[in-house]
């Protein structure tokens, strides 16, 4: 046996089962692994422990996280927005095989009962296949309202914890998912008024509101109020409103707020009043109905809340 077998040999012997940390055969001391070199050193004597060790990592480099998303080669990263999230196998519903050519009749009636059992092994009970409807729901609703994936994330997550504490007997599954969106929506900061998350539903808009107060009680889940300012962007985007008149509703509502005027008025409502005012003090153009329609309120409301607006600006008289 050579010098450098008995050395690596000595040092396996001195390891102590369970544990990762090599003791040098020469001092005694604690052993490095030098991964530069492929080298395990003792970092108190200098011995060469062992040389040639493998590199188990990749064969690519980066110098960034988005570089490394992109070269990496896994799977794609579980979610909780779908089911099994996203670990089950999906066959394609083409039917060509893997040089684009077309299957044969035969094939295709194979891979049609393959899809069929595939489709019913991904939901084992009952329990699986609610909360697949349900994860359905919610990422349609979220497209259609224009959520970001962070929120349908959230309002997965508040489903799966409604399924598991036992809330959903005696509600609908609709009812309940669109209540989670409308909760992670306003937990994210990219709030939907009721009446938008209603239009999107297919449940009364009085369910949702009951189905909302009683998942986030006894959830537990922190939802602050609606910030009016939180709708001024998505407003003025829509009505094609220029920055300033952005600001100039913003600081409206901050008026408002010092003067205590937002007090028990509904957040939309606020904002939608305050984006018209803030369009007729920078002259642009916009009317009552232009404001109604992209928020979803009557001009009744815009008016009277235009008006509380202006009474709370210092230096303005009632319009």
């Amino acid at each position: 046996m050579s010098e450098k077998t008995q050395t690596r040999t000595h040092a396996t012997e001195r390891t102590q089962p369970g544990t990762e940390t090599l003791r040098c055969p020469e001092c005694d001391g604690n052993v490095v692994t030098d991964e530069g070199h492929g080298e395990t050193v003792c970092a108190d004597c200098g011995l060469v422990v062992s040389e040639d060790s493998v590199d188990r990592g990749p064969e690519w480099r980066a110098f960034n996280s988005s570089e490394k998303d992109q070269k990496s080669r896994v799977g794609a990263p579980t979610t909780h927005t779908m089911h099994d999230r996203g670990l089950s196998t999906n066959i394609d519903w083409r039917n060509k095989d893997a040089y684009g050519n077309s299957l044969g009749s035969r094939q295709r009636q194979k891979m049609q009962r393959l899809r069929k059992w595939n489709e019913r092994f991904r939901t084992r009970d009952s329990k699986e296949r609610n909360l697949k409807q349900a994860l359905g729901e919610i990422d349609r609703m979220a497209s259609a309202l224009g959520l970001p994936q962070a929120v349908r994330e959230t309002a997965s997550v508040i489903y799966r914890r409604a399924l598991n504490e036992d809330l959903l007997p005696g509600r609908s599954i609709e009812g309940v998912a669109t209540s989670c969106v409308y909760a992670a929506a306003r937990m994210a900061g990219v709030p939907r008024s009721l009446d938008e998350i209603t239009g999107v539903s297919r449940v009364e808009k009085s369910e949702v509101a009951r189905t909302y107060r009683y998942v986030v009680r006894e959830l537990k889940l922190e939802v602050r109020p609606a910030d009016p300012e939180s709708y001024v962007p998505r407003f003025a985007s829509s009505l094609g409103l220029s920055e300033e008149t952005e600001r100039r509703a913003r600081q409206l509502l901050r008026n408002a707020k010092e003067k205590g005027v937002h007090s028990g008025k509904s957040p939309v409502g606020l904002a939608a009043a305050a984006v018209y005012a803030a369009a007729l003090l920078t002259n642009e153009k916009t009317t009552q109905a232009a404001v109604s329609d992209v928020a979803d309120i009557s001009e009744v409301t815009i008016r009277n809340r235009y008006h509380e607006l202006l009474e709370a600006e210092e230096g303005l008289g009632v319009a």
